[in-house]
């Protein structure tokens, strides 16, 4: 079974990892640096035991459209969006044997570093979700 691990960030987290000045401590290289190779030997060990299918991280949500249907007439909200803080930053598709192994790939995710002396400017999740491959699996 495919399942689908998402993570969320806000605009704040992307200002702050691209070092632009805001409410927190832009992030120094080597904590970037750590977290990237945090991200890439997570990857790779997906892949070694075969359940990596793919991975992908959005661009910030500032580059993001929202469409939205208001009186039956499309309108189109440029990001951010001042009412929605967190917004999937990117996700993964791992195939495994099960919603739990699913589950503790994703939990590994927990230890991704940040820098020491910063506060998380949220709390951290993802979420999990198993991918329908058929209509059978529109049931709850």
């Amino acid at each position: 079974m495919k399942y689908m691990i998402m993570l969320y960030g806000s605009q704040q987290d992307y200002d702050v990892l691209s070092g632009k000045p805001g409410d927190q401590q832009p992030w120094r290289d080597e904590d970037v640096a750590a977290m990237h190779a945090f991200m890439e030997k997570w990857n790779n060990d997906l892949v070694e035991s075969g359940e990596f299918v793919d991975a992908q991280g959005l661009s910030a949500p500032v580059h993001a459209r929202r469409i939205e249907l208001r009186d039956g007439v499309p309108v189109v909200t440029d990001g951010p969006y001042p009412e929605t803080q967190e917004v999937l930053a990117g996700y993964t598709i791992v195939e495994c044997d099960s919603f739990d192994r699913a589950t503790e790939i994703a939990a590994r995710l927990a230890g991704t570093p940040h820098p020491k002396d910063t506060e998380l400017a949220h709390e951290w999740y993802v979420d999990v979700r198993p991918i329908m491959e058929g209509y059978g699996d529109l049931e709850a």
